[in-house]
């Protein structure tokens, strides 16, 4: 799609992404990566006797799944050739994701500007839903932006 086409989409959800399974594995990869041990993500009997039930994920293991997400759900723009993390307006994690749970995007383009020519930065109100759950794991106003052709 050109960028004219994607501005069009201002104002409208613009893709949902699939599930995506959160695991004991990948949360024990995240504590490891980030340092984060914490027993309510890594222990599930201590986690068990929590009122999470057991163990559950990080909620910056979540947020970084809006990368996978995005990909999967998003329009391509013709032109791109890279895209970069601005940012968050916003972002609040509302519900916890327990180990066995699946999760996905749901993407509102609200706003996407030309900054300069061949870059443009988009601002996407992103809800990752549980599934089976009505409260979402998190809430956010994402900030993106895009360099097209050489310039990237």
């Amino acid at each position: 799609m050109t960028l004219e086409e994607f501005q069009r989409l201002v104002g409208q959800e613009v893709g949902v992404s699939d599930w995506f399974e959160i695991t004991q594995d990948q949360i024990d990869a995240f504590a490891q990566a980030t340092h984060d041990h914490q027993f309510i993500h890594v222990d599930p009997e201590a986690a068990a006797k929590t009122p999470f039930g057991g163990t559950i994920a990080h909620g910056f293991l979540t947020l970084s799944l809006l990368s996978a997400m995005v990909y999967d759900a998003l329009p391509a723009v013709d032109g791109v050739t890279m895209g970069v993390n601005y940012g968050m307006n916003r972002m609040r994690f509302i519900s916890p994701v327990k180990v066995g749970s699946r999760v996905r995007g749901r993407f509102v383009l609200t706003d996407c500007e030309t900054s300069k020519p061949g870059e443009f930065t988009t601002i996407t109100d992103v809800t990752v839903e549980i599934e089976g759950q009505d409260k979402p794991a998190l809430v956010a106003e994402w900030i993106g932006r895009r360099y097209m052709g050489e310039a990237a």
